[in-house]
């Protein structure tokens, strides 16, 4: 074992998820690989009992961030070829579905919320997808002006095109 494992107390996280996401997208072959790319595609976020009350006040905002368990991707690869390259590039480079740990990350437009069910719009998740955390989206402190955005920036005019073609779920 690597001193950083003794040095950090390394030990297994276990995660239990606080509801499910609900989209048009029944399977990964197809689906928007971004939320940007998404764009007027509606789903909802059903909320376990339990957790309701964490939803007080949530309504303020235009814009929340999903954390979820990316459930369909298998295993994974250090180097991946990501939908929008025909080259590998290191998983923590991409946004690949197959990562060590499979968490994904996306903000959508909270449109509503009716009890424990959000509706929301430019989804770009699978239906039945595992949510793990909601977090408001807050410009101040989400939004960066980034000056290099890598191996991306020669192909990112590709993404209103690019849908998932199933790569990751092998």
């Amino acid at each position: 074992m690597s001193p950083l494992c003794y040095t950090m107390k390394m030990h297994e996280i276990i995660f239990k998820p606080i509801g499910l996401i609900h989209s048009p997208f029944k399977k990964p072959d197809g689906t928007p690989i971004q939320p940007k790319a998404a764009g007027d595609v509606e789903g909802t976020i059903e909320l376990l009992p339990e957790y309701i009350a964490g939803l007080k006040d949530l309504d303020g905002f235009s814009h929340i961030i999903l954390l979820y368990h990316f459930h369909i991707a298998k295993g994974y690869k250090l180097e991946v070829r990501p939908f929008l390259d025909n080259e590998t590039h290191g998983v923590f480079a991409t946004r690949s579905p197959s990562r060590p740990n499979r968490i994904g990350m996306s903000i959508v437009n909270l449109l509503r919320i009716d009890n424990g069910t959000l509706h929301v719009r430019g989804i770009d998740i699978l239906d039945g997808t595992p949510l793990l955390d909601i977090k408001p989206y807050v410009p101040e402190f989400d939004t960066f002006d980034a000056q290099r955005i890598g191996w991306l920036g020669s192909v990112i005019h590709k993404l209103p095109e690019a849908k998932d073609d199933g790569r990751f779920e092998k």
